[in-house]
């Protein structure tokens, strides 16, 4: 839980401060007044990163660093990011110790939603593959390394690939051996996860809709989940010279999707608008349970202009589900988010 935060030179602030209730806060203004930037900033000191922009972004045009001081329930943190030409150089300050990047066990707890999460059926594949490994980052420990090192080793194969096929040949084995290796990790734990989310997904997304129904994920990987890493490695040998050809990597779980059903029907095929907003917002149910039942605490939530795409239904169900949390909300309208809640929220009013 946040109580206080100071922005200094971070996007189009210069210098302001703002304090936080535990319960409902809503941040009002026009747009381009900064209510993003301003959750924007929570969501760095408490991840370690933006969620949208590299580092250097995240600093005042034409300015030499940024600072994020904030106080905590338990202890108080910062952030200094300095830049350097194109790079920039970090470092947190949490209770006098200093890193230069936070491990899951220093972040703090937080779920995030904006509008594009409601075009999580209709994007691609990466979309969907994004949401699960980064769930996975924020629940199981090591799996940022895991997913870290996968990307590397899938690069340097990709980069083979394009060199000549004598010289590839000879060093591809090692790397196909190491794909599968990694490749089956993280398919394990994909499918781990997707198990956990079937458990209760069908039920939050029938209180949600009012109405009941069958909904479920499936991880359509390659290859069976019990087999994954011999059969990714077989056909990373096979399919040498294919993908010498394209350049490529065909093969892994860069390549999968993850599928939602809906009655047994295919949402990306069948569902209606506001049938998918409450997949997604039984997703934001789920994700919140998963992060406390983690990291042993309760999550903040961080709501970017959500409920100006929600009918009045389902802002009542967003209501039920960030109630007892930390929640911080941007919107143009606070009249349109205020009467959906019995206590009246904290407001911090922005201008241009």
């Amino acid at each position: 839980m946040i109580t206080s935060i100071r922005l200094q030179n971070f996007r189009s602030y210069r210098d302001e401060s703002f304090e936080f209730d535990p319960g409902v806060n809503i941040i009002v203004g026009p747009n381009a007044s900064g209510k993003t930037n301003l959750l924007e900033a929570v969501m760095v000191l408490a991840r370690g990163h933006s969620y949208k922009a590299k580092d250097p972004e995240l600093i005042k045009f034409t300015k030499p660093w940024a600072r994020l001081d904030a106080l905590l329930d338990d202890h108080d943190r910062s952030l200094k990011i300095e830049r350097h030409e194109e790079k920039a150089d970090k470092s947190f300050l949490i209770n006098g110790k200093t890193y230069h990047r936070l491990g899951l066990e220093r972040t703090e707890p937080v779920v995030f939603f904006d509008p594009n999460h409601l075009q999580l059926i209709t994007r691609g594949p990466e979309q969907r593959r994004d949401f699960i490994d980064e769930l996975l980052e924020r629940t199981k420990p090591g799996f940022k390394t895991l997913s870290n090192n996968y990307r590397r080793a899938l690069a340097q194969r990709n980069a083979l690939l394009k060199r000549d096929p004598a010289f590839a040949t000879q060093q591809l084995f090692a790397w196909n051996v190491r794909l599968g290796e990694l490749g089956n990790q993280i398919a394990q734990a994909r499918q781990e996860l997707v198990t956990k989310l079937n458990k209760n997904l069908s039920r939050v997304y029938s209180q949600i809709a009012g109405k009941r129904a069958k909904l479920n994920i499936e991880y359509a990987s390659q290859f069976p989940i019990e087999h994954y890493g011999s059969r990714l490695m077989t056909k990373l040998e096979q399919h040498t010279q294919i993908d010498m050809e394209r350049g490529f990597t065909a093969y892994g779980p860069h390549r999968e999707d993850i599928i939602f059903k809906l009655n047994n029907q295919l949402v990306s095929q069948s569902a209606s608008r506001g049938e998918t907003r409450s997949l997604l917002l039984a997703l934001k149910a789920l994700e919140l349970d998963l992060v406390e039942t983690a990291r042993g605490v309760k999550p903040m939530l961080l709501l970017d202009d959500v409920f100006s795409e929600l009918d009045s239904g389902r802002r009542k169900a967003l209501v039920e589900i960030l109630k007892n949390h930390q929640s911080i909300i941007t919107t143009t309208d606070a009249d349109a988010v205020i009467e959906y809640f019995d206590h009246g929220p904290k407001l911090i009013a922005l201008t241009k």
